[in-house]
């Protein structure tokens, strides 16, 4: 079995909210999330994402404050996560979100390699933003512009991989 099949792509980012989700200014948005969580599911490479028990969704769970949302998910290769965000019908989304949420000083994506059949938890991927954030982009938490293939995590993380 080759590394890259050994491995997923996990992917945890916040998103800062401008209202509450309840406010009219947000109904376009809450209307997108069902159906881009759907293509999201649906999209060749995926494996997992993060849904709040009993809900369809996460954007009820507040892990990090209470106007924060989170976003996480576990993908086969940076490419199909890549393909996902930005050859998609969620590019769109991404290109509002400026009317959404509010602009993050810090990281508020963090991309890791996981082992196969692992599902991180929320306590982890706030542990590798915190990561990338101290640290800046490393093989333990990177980014899609300084990103680090699953061997070079693999070398880096022996006993975590």
């Amino acid at each position: 079995m080759s590394t890259r099949t050994r491995y997923h792509l996990a992917q945890f980012n916040l998103a800062t909210l401008r209202f509450p989700l309840a406010d009219p200014r947000m109904a376009d948005f809450v209307a997108l999330v069902e159906p881009v969580n759907a293509l999201a599911d649906g999209t060749p490479g995926f494996v997992w994402r993060l849904v709040e028990e009993g809900e369809a969704d996460a954007t009820g769970m507040r892990p990090a404050g209470d106007d924060v949302i989170v976003n996480f998910s576990v993908w086969e290769s940076a490419e199909a996560l890549w393909d996902f965000v930005y050859r998609s019908a969620h590019l769109e989304t991404m290109r509002r979100r400026r009317e959404w949420f509010r602009r993050h000083v810090d990281a508020h994506l963090v991309l890791w390699w996981v082992p196969a059949g692992h599902v991180p938890s929320v306590g982890e991927a706030l542990e590798r933003l915190a990561l990338l954030r101290a640290d800046g982009p490393s093989p333990r938490a990177f980014t899609f512009s300084s990103s680090f293939t699953a061997e070079e995590a693999a070398g880096a993380e022996p006993a975590a991989l």
